[in-house]
């Protein structure tokens, strides 16, 4: 099933969930306003709303809110970005200028926080304690995975497990948030709400590993962004771990060079040696791993198109090109 078709089952939910976050961009301040919806309308993929969209529809949710916990965690969603590119100083992210390359760092944090305060006011509109322990719990492990990622960056000594820790945490956090949250807010059974939690945590660790496999494969068309970045930023993904760690002397002492010192001097030699050393295909095997973990929980939810959905979108994760 093509991306396209697994959008498809949930249009009219999209539709509405689109109309409600245009809604809550509302400000008094005219340039929260203009942030706001440029970073909303910049594309992307909306994989964690249309995970809310999907599990709340596989369980039969009966209850309207969903929609306005899609557009909760598109907005906690995109504080992250906003947050995001003015730590790594990015300048270019889907294909567009970054806000904070257009508008500055200052105004993009601020209106980071803004759209946080935002959605936390829409979560006590849902008068759902379990949804919002979900989604508080959740923001406070993404920000811990902010900060991680942040004191790992430039060490070449870091572990497997400390890599997956900072992609858990960063990453993969919101995709199990949104998809327990869903299952929560609609009431379901607790096997089915464990399940839905693991499938999104599983599809989340997916979804991050292919990225970093991309960071070396893709190109700036495809990926709305520069290839390199990580490796530009000295973030040692686990591409560059396994690389470093089946490599020959020479090409083990490049790598940590490079993630010490960050910047894209030897990009085209560090590209060779990683290719070379298999990482690419150990990354995707973990993530097709990680895959299978996910479509095991699909057995504990309703049959029909949407759980379909959600069993092509785990399928899709490592079958992408950005």
């Amino acid at each position: 099933m093509q991306a396209e078709l697994i959008y498809s089952t949930v249009s009219d939910d999209f539709a509405a969930v689109d109309e409600l976050i245009t809604s809550q961009l509302f400000s008094r301040v005219p340039l929260v306003e203009r942030i706001g919806q440029y970073i909303v309308e910049s594309g992307g993929k909306r994989l964690r709303p249309l995970l809310v969209l999907l599990v709340s529809n596989a369980v039969h949710n009966s209850n309207p809110d969903y929609i306005k916990l899609a557009a909760i965690i598109e907005f906690l969603h995109t504080a992250t970005l906003l947050h995001d590119d003015v730590v790594d100083t990015s300048s270019l992210r889907r294909g567009r200028d970054t806000a904070n390359a257009k508008w500055g760092n200052a105004p993009s944090v601020l209106v980071g926080d803004f759209l946080y305060s935002r959605a936390f006011q829409m979560m006590v509109e849902l008068g759902s304690l379990e949804v919002m322990q979900i989604l508080s719990d959740a923001t406070n492990v993404i920000a811990e995975g902010e900060v991680l990622q942040l004191t790992n960056c430039k060490n070449p000594d870091i572990t497997h497990a400390q890599y997956m820790d900072v992609i858990t945490a960063k990453t993969a956090k919101l995709f199990e948030a949104a998809s327990h949250s869903a299952a929560a807010l609609a009431n379901c059974t607790q096997n089915q709400q464990k399940a839905a939690q693991i499938y999104g945590l599983e599809l989340g660790i997916a979804f991050q590993l292919v990225d970093d496999v991309l960071d070396y494969t893709g190109n700036a068309a495809d990926m709305g962004k520069n290839v390199g970045d990580d490796l530009a930023e000295g973030k040692p993904t686990l591409p560059l771990l396994f690389a470093q760690e089946h490599s020959s002397a020479e090409d083990r002492q490049l790598i940590r060079k490079a993630i010490r010192e960050g910047g894209l001097e030897n990009l085209d030699d560090i590209l060779e040696v990683v290719r070379r050393s298999g990482a690419l295909e150990f990354t995707m095997e973990q993530a097709r791993r990680h895959v299978d973990n996910a479509i095991a929980q699909l057995e504990l939810l309703s049959p029909g198109q949407h759980r379909d959905a959600m069993l092509h979108l785990a399928q899709f994760a490592v079958n992408r090109n950005k």
